[in-house]
């Protein structure tokens, strides 16, 4: 015996399908909805009744999520080659491998081995080659501190011998103004004396 005020289950197909246009038309607003927005929950409706007989719609808010019946078996027919009917109802039907298609996977497979040796020795090369300039570099400017390094220590060793010998020739410079005031008198006595002989 049916409750009432709840309706027997209609049958699959066509009364899926006028069930899920209802639902989605009442979740749309009902009878005194605008005219573009009912056409278009129209056709939202026609396309979740369809994907309906081909699986389960679960819908959240504004989002429609779609799960497929026989998902496993459409994958496998989907790998199968057109010409070839499906091998049994359910049952795992893994297609045939083409023996060039293996031989044409090898050979590229070969080349990008090749190609990625080379890259690698490109690589290490290159690798090399900086690092034979990042040594001469460091190896340049050790000289060049090593060298300068030595011309300043030579520079100060080269003014200290000057500043002692400026210091030696002032020492032999002091009696020069003794001797020169010696010349004075001399060229005094000189000068009178020859005013006498006069």
């Amino acid at each position: 015996m049916e409750e009432p005020g709840l309706a027997a289950a209609p049958p699959e197909g066509r009364g899926r399908d006028e069930r899920s246009l209802e639902a989605l038309s009442l979740a749309g607003g009902g009878g005194a909805a605008v005219a573009g927005r009912q056409l278009a929950e129209g056709r939202r409706a026609t396309l979740a009744s369809a994907l309906e007989l081909e699986g389960t719609v679960l819908r959240e808010g504004r989002l429609t999520q779609f799960v497929a019946n026989n998902l496993e078996r459409r994958i496998r027919l989907s790998g199968a080659p057109r010409g070839d009917p499906p091998v049994g109802g359910g049952g795992s039907s893994i297609p045939a491998i083409d023996p060039g298609a293996l031989q044409d996977v090898v050979a590229l497979a070969g080349q990008v081995a090749a190609q990625v040796d080379e890259l690698l020795r490109n690589v290490h090369c290159g690798l090399q080659a900086l690092t034979a300039l990042s040594v001469g570099c460091i190896q340049t400017y050790r000289d060049g501190v090593e060298s300068l390094g030595e011309a300043a220590d030579l520079s100060i060793r080269a003014m200290y011998a000057l500043v002692a010998r400026c210091e030696e020739l002032d020492r032999a410079m002091q009696p020069v103004p003794a001797l020169a005031k010696r010349i004075r008198d001399m060229k005094g006595t000189l000068e009178r004396l020859e005013g006498l002989c006069k």
